[in-house]
């Protein structure tokens, strides 16, 4: 998810709800300037690296989210096969080894796989048809070629 978002707000997929309208300004405007209004958040008056923090805040969470779920998913993982091993008779493989065993890998991407197959699908999709009153539609009246929802 981390990807989606971050790449969502990098590229454009004309006729996707999903993508950002090429042909409009930044919708976000300057933080500095926003944060010069009583409403914006507190968080945009504490200088320009707490902005920037604040501006890409939900790709970064999304990152340290994958990263915790990978580093339980191989930590795990090498837990259970050095008990495999152990149960065979064979000497077990430290965690740092098995990072480089295919296993890890195999699991791993059949789950991303799924997660990238899904979303492209809602990308494409996204483009033809339509869901009422859904925010990741676009309006039933939008044109296919229209871009953002």
């Amino acid at each position: 998810m981390s990807v989606y978002v971050v790449l969502t707000s990098i590229l454009v997929q004309r006729g996707s709800s999903e993508s950002r309208d090429p042909d409009k300004p930044d919708r976000d405007g300057s933080l500095q300037e926003i944060a010069q209004n009583q409403d914006a958040p507190r968080i945009l008056r504490r200088g320009p690296v707490m902005r920037w923090i604040y501006a890409h805040s939900l790709g970064t969470a999304l990152f340290v989210l994958f990263l915790l779920s990978f580093i339980l998913h191989w930590t795990n993982s090498a837990k259970v096969a050095a008990d495999k091993a152990r149960e065979h008779g064979d000497a077990a493989v430290s965690a740092l080894a098995y990072l480089r065993d295919p296993q890890l890998w195999f699991e791993s991407f059949q789950n991303w796989q799924s997660e990238f197959l899904s979303t492209a699908v809602l990308v494409v999709l996204s483009i033809y048809l339509r869901q009422r009153n859904s925010p990741e539609s676009k309006p039933l009246t939008a044109s296919n070629s229209q871009t953002g929802s």
